[in-house]
């Protein structure tokens, strides 16, 4: 398998599939006192965290389809990347300027390394013409 690199690819897709879904569902159905036990502040309004949840839910979507099929979906693959590279540097700022709270800044490590590793795979499956 680790000498098939579209194989790992979509696997690893899948994944980060699963992750969004289930960051997804923690936003929308995790109770307000889990979120402060995580070291946020209490909130009374849950929109932003439901709107979160929904863009996770997304975002899992397109991972799936991009893993359902490598070469008809290779825009959601670079896609991919795009998205957890602005997730990380997004989170990276936050946690610089705003609030140093590990969660914040151990999701945007996760959210870098998830995108550098479908990055790795893609540029690998691109140089042997995988695409083509």
């Amino acid at each position: 398998m680790f000498n098939k690199p579209d194989k790992l690819l979509t696997v690893f897709l899948w994944l980060v599939s699963l992750h969004s879904f289930f960051v997804g569902t923690g936003l929308i159905l995790l109770p307000t006192s889990a979120f402060e036990f995580l070291g946020f502040l209490p909130t009374y309004d849950r929109f932003f965290s439901t709107q979160g949840g929904v863009f996770h839910f997304a975002m899992s979507v397109a991972y799936g389809m991009a893993a359902y099929n490598l070469i008809k979906n290779k825009q959601l693959v670079v896609f991919s990347v795009i998205v957890k590279f602005i997730a990380a540097v997004f989170l990276i700022i936050y946690f610089v300027f705003i609030s140093r709270q590990w969660l914040i800044i151990a999701s945007a490590i996760a959210d870098m390394l998830m995108g550098i590793v479908i990055l790795l795979l893609y540029k690998k499956l691109e140089t042997g013409n995988y695409f083509n």
